[in-house]
């Protein structure tokens, strides 16, 4: 049997994240080839992957960057299966690293065959199934671009969301940050009435016309009944006409305006997990 020193296995846990003893056997095994070592990891991450294809992976770190700057942000989800593996520090860590590369991509499927110090992401993610034992995964990944993105990570890295606004302007990065956490803690379905699917608003108004018949409302009122129901809808769901968490006596349009008074949010992302 090939003997391996602690350095040749400290420098593979270094380099495949598995652990020790894994790495020693690997090793053992590769009769002490090194890149032989690294593809019998991989290879045991490939089956630890099949054999867990069809587990949920809702669990894990939504995290957003944004470029130097400030003209284009990103979220992804880097999915796991348990809260105790999405919490550990060499997981957020890997999301992180993930996320910076994510930076120079517009879709998910060119970043998963990109190259990951010297394997592509898809690649990185098997070997990390098989290091971990759980099914890990992206999940979301978004993009967005304006005159300055910003952007904001709930603690624990269960929320991430990014916001652009209209122009790069003296305090776009507090205005920009603010609204973002907006957006995490309220959950607007849409940036305003214009975004939201004519599917969601017809049932809204399905909704209001059935409360309203309850209420014993004449028939020939539902329509202008509900239609003001709708407004109110809007408010509450609609990120810029919401009123702004800070201060209530506002919305978040006019929060942004009284920054600069021609300044607008001109759209968002957010992604939650768990």
């Amino acid at each position: 049997m090939v003997k391996v020193t602690a350095s040749e296995v400290n420098k593979l846990r270094k380099t495949t994240g598995a652990g020790m003893m894994d790495c020693k056997n690997a090793l053992v095994e590769a009769e002490g080839d090194f890149d032989k070592a690294i593809e019998i990891l991989r290879k045991k991450g490939q089956k630890v992957a099949a054999k867990r294809a069809d587990r949920e992976s809702s669990e894990g770190a939504a995290i957003a960057k944004v470029n130097g700057d400030n003209t284009k942000g990103i979220i992804i989800s880097l999915n796991c299966e348990t809260d105790f593996v999405a919490k550990n520090d060499s997981f957020v860590t890997l999301a992180n690293d993930l996320a910076d590369l994510a930076l120079s991509f517009d879709n998910k499927e060119a970043f998963l065959e990109a190259d990951f110090n010297g394997i592509s992401v898809q690649d990185k993610l098997t070997e990390q199934t098989g290091v971990i034992g759980e099914k890990i995964e992206i999940g979301s990944f978004r993009t967005l671009e304006a005159p300055f993105v910003g952007s904001y990570i709930h603690a624990g890295n269960k929320i991430a969301t990014l916001v652009g606004l209209s122009a790069n302007v003296d305090g776009a990065a507090d205005a920009a940050k603010d609204v973002a956490m907006q957006a995490a803690a309220m959950n607007p379905v849409a940036l305003d009435q214009d975004g939201v699917d004519q599917e969601v608003i017809e049932k809204e108004i399905e909704i209001a016309k059935d409360q309203l018949r309850q209420e014993g409302k004449p028939e020939e009122m539902l329509d202008k009944i509900a239609q003001g129901k709708l407004g109110r809808f809007f408010k509450d769901n609609t990120l810029v006409n919401q009123d702004f968490i800070k201060d209530s006596k506002m919305s978040v349009a006019q929060y942004v305006k009284s920054v600069n008074s021609d300044l607008k949010v001109t759209g968002f992302e957010r992604v939650a997990l768990g």
